[in-house]
């Protein structure tokens, strides 16, 4: 048994992407071409343009652009519609991370091993526009947390604040005493 989860990207509540429609904006970056993303994705013409006026009506922004005529004719992704592919798979990852992390059954009340839960200091933040690197300094080491922005954001995380460092072997995740959601 497996547990699954889609997601959408609304704009005022009305859906503007899902898995489909981010298949069909990759498709249009790596062809070049409206018509050659539709014959990939085995959907008509018609039904694409549709599909991409929608999502540029729902966001109030063009997120293809139409070059017609010479060298370098064809479609093309605006920065509104790379932006959008960003955030969608930022936010599947997400989603992603919070179904398949262990430290997930800690936010259920539920505790971790002392043996991989490390008390640290945060030392300095990089702010990036979907990931934050963070600093931590335990005694004499340091260790470097690449997390998404929003998490720092969420947990409210500052210089000099005490957490936690939580080790998985692939990655150094961030916890804080006392927050709330």
């Amino acid at each position: 048994m497996e547990t699954r989860a889609k997601v959408w990207i609304t704009e005022d509540g009305k859906p503007v992407m899902g898995e489909g429609k981010v298949a069909l904006l990759k498709a249009i970056d790596n062809e070049g071409s409206l018509r050659k993303a539709c014959s990939k994705l085995g959907i008509s013409y018609k039904q694409a343009w549709l599909v991409l006026n929608k999502m540029s009506e729902r966001l109030g922004q063009d997120v293809v652009i139409t070059i017609r005529g010479g060298k370098k004719q064809g479609t093309f992704l605006t920065d509104a519609g790379r932006k959008l592919i960003r955030e969608y798979d930022m936010r599947k990852q997400l989603l992603n991370d919070i179904l398949y992390d262990e430290t997930l059954l800690e936010h259920l009340g539920l505790h971790l091993s002392a043996r991989n839960k490390i008390p640290a200091k945060v030392i300095a933040i990089e702010k990036g526009d979907i990931a934050s690197r963070v600093k931590l300094s335990i005694e004499a080491t340091m260790l470097n947390s690449l997390i998404t922005t929003e998490a720092v954001e969420k947990l409210d995380i500052k210089e000099g604040d005490e957490v936690f460092a939580v080790v998985k072997s692939t990655e150094i995740l961030i916890g804080k005493k006392g927050f709330k959601k």
